[in-house]
């Protein structure tokens, strides 16, 4: 058996930043490299190796048979986006066809069958594609799915087998739209994200150049890409800017954590790679009971240790940097980010080695309340995310519209050539956020000498008599109680029965004793009481329970329909 040699960090073709008209110029560029795609199983071995030469002659024969088979300029073709040689084929070959390639979202472990299969036919109903193609292992599922929306279905095996006759396939322009996305939270309401050629390749060149990519640079990466930042930033980024990258699939990081540091190490040029907050938590507590983090890791060719995706918590990153620094890990190499699919991907992204800066901000500011006397001042450490891409401007303003000053809360609107052409088929959703080229992004945050800083999500806030809380802040607190692993909490605002709303906070509960239950729910109603001097709703759930985006990050809105609706039960507490 021949030994696999991975796709080298640099070869003779000069590199361009993302330079090109469309997406399908930047395949054809990639494929003169001698780069390409690298994936690892589940111990982190190299089990195929994908150059991107090998990728182009592969997507252009896929692109011939989705014209055979029907599919023409501006259909949608949607693609259960498993980390593989053949999704990226596919890809590549639905923008090859004229076509808009549609990642779909692979089955997590919470939910089961039947609702993967309702979630498949949300978006396949949203999208209406031409034809579904699939990994064979998920055809059960798959072709239910598409049954349902009298869709054209395959798995990609079988697609593969069918004739490529030579035909003419068509000329894309820039302001073609280029791929639909759906973003992580679209399960119950699905709305696809309609990218441009143009506008992506903006945001992939200002990838390039706000990471001051260059010579050596490879990328590892483990997320999904069925969400932006994996899709994005972990793929057509790369193939735009002819980097080489090494994958573990999401499943397989999720059972072998330390297996992404073990490829990092292994990396022999400079590292860049993302992870949203829960990733390094992760891995920071794995870590904590070795001794053999100098012996087993290398970190110290990590260039770039993105964050992203979800709110970046420093006393987690703090962890990550005591836990491996004796590996050389440097705190200067977190890059923090921020972006939404709405604007392709990045908004802003920290410059290269300034590290994790955050501010502390009295949470009455915060919250848009004015300083109750009697309580002492409570702070929240905000992180910075950095600058402005290439050409993006970021104005925060308030709930009139007016642009507000520096350090002054509002809502974060962006305009620039990566925010997207619209929600697909859905005229009334984009004229609410789109507004003269402006993005409402619906987040909330302060901008300070050129830098942005985020505070939350404008619709999670929960409001209680008048006074506005960040679920987020309550989540935090109860997670510094003994027991509790980042993303253990929901906090979300109810109904109760006399009409008034209450906060309500459900635990991730691994406690069995009926008596500790009690004791533990008591704890945490008298820790939220003195953060938000508030009696809340406090309910135990079974560990597991609640909900995550396909980006790995909590779902609060999801968590709250389930619980009001009866489908995550509490455990039964004495009173």
């Amino acid at each position: 058996m021949s030994v696999l040699i991975p796709t080298p960090n640099d070869c003779p073709l000069p590199r361009r930043r993302a330079d090109f008209a469309t997406f399908a110029e930047a395949i054809d560029y990639a494929a003169r490299s001698r780069k390409g795609l690298n994936f690892h199983d589940a111990r982190g071995v190299l089990s195929r190796v994908y150059r991107y030469s090998e990728m182009r002659e592969d997507a252009l024969a896929m692109a011939r048979r989705l014209v055979a088979a029907g599919v023409a300029k501006n259909d949608r073709v949607a693609l259960i986006a498993d980390t593989a040689p053949e999704f990226a084929a596919l890809f590549c070959a639905a923008v090859y066809a004229g076509a808009w390639p549609v990642p779909l979202p692979l089955p997590t472990t919470f939910g089961g069958r039947e609702n993967y299969i309702e979630q498949l036919a949300g978006q396949l109903a949203s999208a209406d594609p031409a034809i579904l193609l699939y990994p064979p292992e998920l055809a059960d599922m798959a072709a239910a799915a598409a049954a349902r929306q009298g869709c054209d279905a395959a798995d990609w095996d079988s697609f593969a087998t069918r004739d490529a006759p030579d035909l003419p396939l068509p000329q894309a322009q820039p302001d073609d739209i280029c791929y639909l996305q759906y973003s992580s939270g679209s399960t119950r309401f699905p709305t696809g994200v309609a990218v441009t050629h143009r506008a992506l390749l903006h945001n992939l060149y200002g990838h390039a150049a706000t990471m001051e990519v260059g010579a050596g640079d490879r990328v590892v990466s483990w997320l999904p890409w069925y969400h932006d930042m994996g899709l994005v930033g972990c793929l057509l980024s790369l193939i735009a800017n002819q980097m080489s990258v090494d994958y573990l699939k999401t499943e397989h990081f999720a059972r072998r954590p330390l297996a992404w540091l073990d490829l990092i190490s292994r990396n022999q040029g400079t590292t860049l790679s993302y992870s949203p907050t829960f990733g390094y938590d992760i891995c920071a507590r794995r870590i904590s009971s070795q001794s053999n983090v100098a012996e087993r890791f290398d970190l110290s060719r990590w260039r770039v240790a993105g964050n992203g995706a979800d709110m970046i918590r420093p006393d987690v990153m703090q962890s990550f940097v005591n836990a491996f620094a004796p590996a050389g890990f440097r705190a200067a190499a977190f890059t923090p980010s921020y972006g939404l699919a709405e604007a392709t991907l990045a908004v802003t992204v920290m410059p290269p080695g300034e590290g994790i800066r955050v501010e502390l901000v009295e949470e009455e500011r915060l919250s848009g309340t004015r300083r109750d006397l009697s309580r002492p001042a409570r702070y929240r450490a905000i992180v910075n995310c950095g600058k402005p891409l290439p050409d993006m401007e970021v104005q925060i303003r308030d709930a009139h519209g007016r642009p507000r000053k520096d350090r002054q809360i509002g809502t974060v609107w962006c305009r620039g050539p990566s925010v997207m052409h619209s929600y697909f088929r859905n005229d009334a959703a984009t004229a609410e956020c789109l507004v003269d080229g402006w993005l409402d992004t619906g987040d909330m945050g302060y901008m300070a000498n050129g830098y942005l800083f985020i505070v939350g999500r404008a619709k999670d806030m929960i409001i209680i008599n008048g006074k506005n809380h960040w679920p987020q802040d309550i989540e935090w607190a109860v997670e510094q109680l003994p027991g509790f692993n980042h993303g253990d909490i929901a906090a979300f605002s109810i109904e109760m029965e006399n009409g008034e709303e209450a906060p309500a906070v459900l635990v991730h509960c691994r406690v069995s004793d009926p008596e500790e239950r009690v004791r533990l729910r008591d704890t945490i109603r008298d820790k939220v009481r003195s953060i938000t001097g508030m009696n809340c709703v406090v309910e135990l759930v079974p560990p597991r329970t609640l909900p995550r985006t396909s980006s790995g990050k909590l779902s609060r809105a999801k968590a709250k329909r389930l619980y009001l609706s009866g489908e995550i039960e509490p455990f039964t507490l004495a009173a």
